[in-house]
């Protein structure tokens, strides 16, 4: 994650927005909400019983055709992506966005509304540190039926491109830069969805853009207007004339910039790829960018993200001087060799603990578990995490060598690489929940060689030895 220590944001107060859902053509009021830190971005549907949630999160997409839409337990959201890309674009982490509809208002088919109403709702930032994904290899995900592509390069700081070319005469290809998101409020934010005649025709064919007037959405020209649909069109936009003007769209609006187009689908990229839960660092490149290739590419990522997560190896400097060496830990632990798993303890703190042991060929165990080929077991794997945790749970009480720890349940234990003689295993334990009458629950974690070898969750329990 990053170097520079960046804080999470959130909003000062809430903000609301009125307007039309695109596809629905419902009255629709959404509410920004301030939202707590590591909470990133989620939807709670108000017009529904229990008022359920839906993060923002990939692997909740359940459809792509206009607009990227979610599900959740068959609550949906719909056309998420212009309001999320508000969110990333104002570099806010965490709000609540409630909605008395499906789908956020349309307002003008942009993010504009969305960013103004953050602007105005002001920006907190937090307590907790951004945590960011910085990219260090090339990450790509193509769609063999389309040919669009996703591809990211390490960068300095988050950038899009976006190549677009729909092979029609009236939209050529087309090319947009966001070179950092500072410039997203002033380049992209108010750049308009759009869309071809033929796709008009055939939405409005089956009832499905009730919201649609013609201030929302520019509507390319790619085949003859024919008389029937001018007449369909002037019913549906409730508009007693319409033309099509010299450079190919419908008279109803004037496009901000030549190339608004590849502008907002460089806007749905970003709003797309806020579904990945995490900041990204790193250049990312859109050939034919659509919903389906970027949300697939977000669940890409979001999975890498995941695995880098859990097998990130924490950084310590072993040749520090120890906050505990094996003197001191057998001053607090009752165990001794050569059943003292544990060499030196280098953080302590109330929610954690890092010790390390250096894995050598005198291990006794190595005598009879293949001598061969000596690899140390990973139940004892699991005792030397559980002995860097008791260090921690003994910390709680002012005499430490009067208590013994015994091990109440161990789950999800999972081993991942084997460990040699030679090998420096790193150990970290952070607490699941607060220590309770001497009961420690904790997720533990061992590393070695820049990898993680073993993890497992172990509750222990101290009880104090009883005098003679």
């Amino acid at each position: 994650m990053s170097d520079n220590v960046v804080k999470q944001r959130t909003i000062q107060k809430e903000m609301s927005l009125k307007g039309v859902g695109l596809h629905t053509g419902q009255e629709v009021t959404m509410t920004f909400k301030p939202a707590p830190v590591n909470f990133g971005y989620a939807f709670k549907r108000i017009d529904l019983e229990g008022h359920p949630v839906i993060e923002a999160d990939a692997n909740y997409v359940v459809n792509t055709q206009r607009g990227t839409n979610l599900e959740k337990k068959g609550v949906k959201i719909q056309t998420s992506e212009h309001v999320l890309a508000a969110l990333v674009g104002m570099e806010i982490d965490n709000v609540l966005i409630e909605l008395n509809a499906p789908e956020p208002p349309i307002m003008d088919g942009s993010s504009k509304y969305f960013v103004e109403a953050l602007e105005k709702a002001g920006i907190q930032e937090q307590e907790a540190e951004r945590e960011e994904f910085v990219v260090t290899d090339v990450i790509s995900y193509i769609d063999e039926e389309t040919g669009s592509e996703i591809t990211v390069i390490p960068a300095d700081e988050y950038q899009v491109t976006t190549m677009v070319d729909f092979g029609t005469k009236v939209l050529g290809t087309q090319n947009a830069t966001l070179k950092s998101l500072c410039e997203f409020k002033t380049e992209i934010a108010d750049a308009r969805t759009f869309s071809f005649l033929h796709e008009l025709e055939m939405l409005l064919e089956h009832g499905l853009i009730k919201g649609g007037d013609l201030n929302n959405a520019i509507v390319y020209v790619d085949k003859k207007l024919s008389p029937e649909t001018m007449e369909k069109l002037k019913a549906a936009f409730k508009k007693d004339t319409i033309a099509v003007k010299p450079n190919g769209i419908l008279d109803n609006l004037t496009l901000h910039y030549p190339n608004e187009a590849a502008r907002h689908k460089l806007l749905d990229v970003i709003g797309d790829l806020a579904l990945v839960g995490s900041r990204i660092r790193g250049k990312v490149i859109a050939n034919k960018p659509g919903h389906y290739v970027n949300t697939q590419f977000a669940k890409k990522l979001s999975k890498i993200i995941k695995i880098e997560k859990r097998n990130k190896v924490p950084k310590y400097d072993l040749n520090q001087a120890p906050l505990m060496d094996v003197t001191e830990i057998m001053r607090r632990l009752p165990h001794r060799p050569p059943f003292l798993l544990v060499d030196k303890i280098l953080e302590l703190s109330d929610k954690h603990v890092v010790g390390v042991k250096n894995v050598t060929m005198n291990e006794p165990f190595f005598v009879g578990h293949f001598p061969g080929a000596p690899v140390m077991p990973g139940v004892l794997q699991v005792e030397a995490m559980a002995q860097t945790g008791g260090i921690l749970v003994l910390s709680t009480v002012p005499d430490p060598e009067n208590y013994l720890t015994f091990f109440m349940k161990i789950d999800n234990v999972k081993f991942k690489q084997q460990v040699h003689p030679g090998d420096t295993l790193i150990f970290k334990c952070d607490l699941i929940s607060p220590i309770r009458r001497g009961i420690c629950h904790m997720q533990a974690y061992a590393y070695a060689n820049g990898k993680l070898v073993s993890e497992a969750e172990l509750m222990a329990q101290i009880v104090k030895v009883k005098e003679s």
